[in-house]
């Protein structure tokens, strides 16, 4: 999971933050973005948001266990992110 999670990670750097997009990364809405990585171990997920100063701070990541992303989570996420804008 960290190998994907820096691979996604290089990509955003290289590419920028809005042009990577599925199966790397999603947008959540409320400018909160998903990781999305999958391996051996199972699926996981890293939810982002990008800040000021060109920086991305990964707010929450989690291990993914059922369909969709968990509300908890993204509420974690917002909870977080008020903290970094």
């Amino acid at each position: 999971m960290r190998a994907k999670f820096i691979h996604i990670a290089e990509l955003l750097v290289a590419f920028g933050p809005f042009q990577v997009r599925e199966p790397y990364v999603k947008p959540l809405g409320d400018k909160l973005f998903e990781m999305r990585m999958k391996g051996k171990d199972g699926i996981a997920r890293a939810i982002y948001v990008a800040a000021s100063n060109q920086r991305l701070v990964v707010l929450h990541a989690f291990r993914k266990k059922t369909a969709g992303t968990p509300r908890a989570a993204i509420r974690t996420a917002l909870e977080r992110a008020k903290e970094v804008r």
